[in-house]
């Protein structure tokens, strides 16, 4: 148990004693370092239940705490009832150490039962290369996953598509055009075909493998399955590239092919959900307090995408996750409410569903907006955004800003090589690490073992921030596996930077005090262990020199 973790349960004991379990415990770094270590307003929060003054309640918590405790130095109460906690400094120590003893597994959760995730991401259709907004769809949910892998569960990351429809048709007949092009037959291109070089590199391979067979072939299958299968080999090769892979492709096809579809129809319809006129078949959402209701299956006889999303969701209820976590760009926020709509009036846990929503990416350099990229139609690649920039800086632009919020995919600073980029600035104090042991091992100074270090003569304002600073980490990736929020253990990376470039700047760690050297030695030690593990998270490199 560390200090924080103390605080906790003794301030939820306390409640637990009061009977109260509306108050969520919650504890704050103050800025100012001379307010404690941690502060909580739960005081205040209680008057209402109490009905006593906070001052007089936060006397009962302060009272409530052992004397004799090993995390604690003191507790005061300030103002109006806040309440604010001074932890032991051999606490701090203990829990370096434990940094130090853990290593790559710092920072691991553990859950109390085993919990699985699913995930799904991305699921562009394979009619074209990924873009740089497949890309941010693409490291949120990777990252997404790496967060509750981190933070103990099983985690499933699935791409769901459909090879069906018109998209795919349409794809279809613009392969076959290109191909009938490079026969030598002069053909009329339209312009809602798919357009790009991409679509002529399928002909070609087409043309390679079957010359001038498929010219009479007026049946778009050969086209279309050549087109499927190469533009799923190209996301594939991109996704990799970023340093992952899907666990699983789910088909959309399937849930027609297993009768999903119409299932779904049936059990609506059992419930009084589902009527039929103008026709058109509808979702009666308007009887579940919505505005309107919502098509189902058009005139044409058609299915509306919401129709398989429902069959799609009901597939992964079933399959029993604890969590289902569906990542959409900001095109879906009208559109997913009625799924979870259907799910919820088939009787399943919709608590299980989070729905995570992210707003769109514009590249720019000076001011402008960019276009990288001609070769393949009108629109910019995630591979020519990796080519121009690499995978590392990538991943974090896409990260560092909330999710909820537009990106401006800032290129001039992405190509700084300098620690003017946030990037940098995180794996620069990594690398600087790195040397420092370097010159320490020339110079035969062995750190040793965590438990025989003097670590308690680390009381400099640097060197006791930064070993606060480390400790956060933990709590770090429970915030996040709890809100899903990647940038803000990016934030937690820049700042733990800080901290520790201003140690840098004032603390020599090789002295001519072989003692103070080594603790010094195992203090940047402790750094380099947690940037790199949350650099992992990330999916960004831990470079050992720049």
């Amino acid at each position: 148990m560390n200090n924080e973790e103390y605080i906790k349960q003794q301030l939820c004991a306390f409640l637990k004693k009061h009977d109260i379990r509306d108050i969520p415990v919650i504890l704050q770094r103050p800025r100012d370092e001379q307010f404690g270590d941690f502060a909580s307003n739960i005081a205040m929060q209680l008057a209402r239940f109490l009905k006593k003054k906070p001052a007089d309640i936060a006397a009962d918590i302060v009272d409530f705490f052992p004397d004799n405790n090993p995390y604690l130095e003191k507790i005061e109460i300030a103002g109006p009832g806040f309440i604010n906690f001074y932890v032991k400094r051999e606490g701090l120590y203990k829990q370096l150490r434990n940094i130090l003893t853990e290593k790559e597994e710092y920072g691991q959760g553990r859950l109390d039962t085993p919990q699985r995730a699913q995930i799904e991401f991305v699921s562009a259709n394979p009619t074209g290369p990924l873009t740089i907004g497949h890309g941010r769809q693409a490291v949120l949910g990777d990252t997404v996953a790496s967060i509750l892998e981190a933070a103990g569960y099983e985690v499933t990351r699935e791409y769901y598509f459909n090879n069906a429809g018109r998209q795919m048709r349409v794809l279809g007949e613009s392969v076959r055009l290109r191909y009938l092009e490079i026969c030598g037959q002069e053909i009329t291109f339209p312009e809602d075909y798919y357009q790009g070089e991409y679509i002529r590199d399928i002909a070609r391979l087409l043309y390679e493998e079957h010359g001038k067979a498929l010219m009479d072939v007026e049946e778009i299958t050969p086209f279309k399955d050549a087109a499927e299968k190469n533009i799923f080999e190209d996301i594939k090769k991109t996704v990799a590239r970023l340093g992952f892979s899907f666990d699983s492709f789910f088909n959309e096809k399937s849930l027609y092919d297993d009768g999903k579809i119409d299932e779904i129809v049936s059990r609506l319809s059992e419930k009084g959900l589902v009527d039929t006129h103008d026709g058109a078949t509808w979702f009666l959402t308007s009887k579940l307090g919505f505005d309107q209701d919502r098509v189902i299956i058009k005139s044409t006889g058609e299915p509306t995408y919401r129709l398989p999303d429902m069959a799609y969701h009901v597939n992964k209820m079933e399959r029993g996750y604890d969590r289902i976590i569906d990542i959409f760009g900001a095109d879906h926020i009208d559109t997913y409410p009625d799924v979870l709509a259907a799910l919820k009036a088939l009787g399943y846990d919709t608590d299980k569903v989070t729905v995570l929503i992210h707003q769109f990416v514009t590249l720019t350099e000076n001011g402008e907006k960019v276009k990288m990229s001609t070769r393949k139609a009108n629109f910019v690649t995630l591979d020519d955004l990796m080519d121009e920039v690499g995978v590392d800086v990538t991943r974090y632009f896409f990260l560092m800003r909330s999710m909820n919020s537009h990106l401006n995919f800032d290129l001039a600073l992405a190509k700084t090589q300098s620690d003017e980029n946030p990037v940098f600035y995180i794996q620069y104090a990594h690398a600087r690490i790195n040397s420092i042991h370097a010159l320490a091992a020339e110079r035969q100074l062995e750190t040793g073992r965590p438990e025989e270090q003097k670590l308690e003569i680390l009381n400099t304002d640097e060197e006791i921030s930064l070993i606060k600073e480390l400790l956060e980490f933990p709590k770090i990736i429970r915030q996040c596996a709890e809100t899903l929020e990647p940038h803000k253990l990016v934030n937690y990376l820049h700042n733990l930077a800080t901290v520790f470039h201003r140690f840098y700047t004032v603390c020599r760690v090789i002295t001519e005090d072989k003692e103070l050297s080594q603790a010094r030695l195992a203090l940047i030690q402790a750094t380099k262990i947690v940037i790199a593990n949350g650099l992992r998270i990330l999916g960004i490199r831990a470079p050992e020199r720049m």
